[in-house]
């Protein structure tokens, strides 16, 4: 099966990733076009033996870019197109028609209760998605949570196909060398009591509660992973609270890293990757209030960490003996210091990988997909028409 992804941009970020995870588990013959900013995931797509393609799109109203897409995808031959993120779905959907592919999915990966790809919900936003949604196939859902976000939206219900979100779970289990190595590269004693939190530096994450929490805490220090428009504010913050020593914004981390380049400035070896940084940590913590998944917490599920979550759909979605070590709290502050004090106060620990971790390994995540894949391809049966 030949299939085209089409998605918004590929810098560093849950949905990116998560499309270089799947494409490395399809048994399809797989290629890619970004809209924009073909970044660090490109590059890893690439190196994985997959093309990439940079549409060069100027913007959301760029409309040039539909009959240049619409090319792309008559000249590929392909037999299904498979959109990613909320531009990507509204202009790769008509191109695909207008380059007459009739087999249409797309992922909604970024539904949350009030925004979308941090986006406030919009009766205009809501208008353009169901117009585009009723031009596919089939629309696949990263979680049962914004499954039925869909549903209330208007997409019908048997157009719906929950796929979730995925990890490569050996990647993460716990490895005191790479603990000893991050903590030595970031400038972390040994001994230190090591907050985490993995995620876009937005609004919505509210990290600044953490970073506040992390304040009142006088031998705790924050390991953040991420990039975002929140970071001057962050920094600021923690000099505000006087622990700007204590307050680490490591940047985007990729993974899986790319191979290693003989141009980079820097030999990849010594950059820790994600499951070295949260080998790092004592403790995981995500103060987002609204998710559609919540693919960062059970990453530091399967590093065997403790988890403090406001909101995780994909823990909301499974029993409750998923994930023992995981525990829900409203992400006030002053709840936060007195979770993270009994932490520190208990000392270092890990975990077992718990059910839920291993329930969102991306082999079945793909498995699940070709299955859409292939009932897309071959149509609804007569009865069904």
């Amino acid at each position: 099966m030949k299939v085209l992804h089409i998605i918004t941009g590929l810098g560093i970020g849950g949905a990116e990733q998560q499309l270089r995870l799947l494409l490395r588990k399809l048994p399809t013959q797989s290629e890619v076009i970004t809209l924009t900013n073909p970044g660090a995931v490109a590059e890893g797509i690439v190196a994985d033996g997959v093309p990439v393609t940079d549409l060069d799109m100027a913007g959301n109203r760029d409309v040039g870019a539909l009959p240049r897409l619409a090319r792309l995808i008559k000249r590929g031959r392909y037999d299904l197109v498979h959109t990613h993120l909320y531009r990507a779905c509204l202009y790769g959907r008509f191109a695909a028609r207008i380059a007459g592919v009739r087999t249409i999915v797309a992922t909604e990966h970024s539904l949350g209760a009030v925004q979308i790809e941090g986006r406030p919900l919009s009766a205009g936003a809501r208008g353009l998605y169901l117009a585009g949604e009723r031009l596919g196939t089939a629309t696949v859902a990263v979680s049962a949570t914004v499954a039925r976000r869909l549903e209330r939206w208007g997409v019908r219900p048997d157009r719906i196909h929950v796929v979730p979100n995925g990890i490569e779970v050996g990647r993460f289990a716990y490895d005191e060398t790479a603990r000893r190595t991050a903590r030595a590269r970031l400038g972390v004693p040994e001994d230190a009591f090591v907050v985490g939190g993995v995620g876009r530096l937005t609004g919505s994450k509210r990290f600044d509660r953490l970073v506040r929490a992390v304040a009142e805490l006088p031998c705790a220090r924050l390991l953040l992973v991420g990039e975002g428009p929140e970071r001057d504010r962050l920094l600021r913050l923690a000099r505000e609270r006087g622990a700007a020593d204590r307050i680490m914004l490591h940047g985007s981390c990729q993974d899986p890293p790319p191979p290693p380049s003989p141009s980079a400035a820097l030999p990849r070896q010594h950059v820790p990757d994600l499951p070295s940084l949260l080998a790092a940590m004592d403790v995981f913590v995500s103060t987002s209030h609204d998710e559609a998944f919540g693919l960062a917490v059970v990453e530091g599920l399967a590093a065997g960490l403790p988890v403090l979550h406001v909101t995780c759909p994909a823990l909301q979605d499974l029993p409750a003996d998923a994930a023992p070590g995981a525990r829900r709290v409203s992400g006030s502050v002053p709840g936060l210091v007195d979770e993270l004090r009994r932490f520190e106060e208990a000392g270092p620990r890990r975990l077992p990988v718990p059910p839920a971790a291993r329930h969102y390994d991306i082999a079945h995540s793909a498995r699940q997909l070709m299955t859409v894949y292939e009932n897309a391809v071959r149509g609804p049966a007569p009865s069904e028409k």
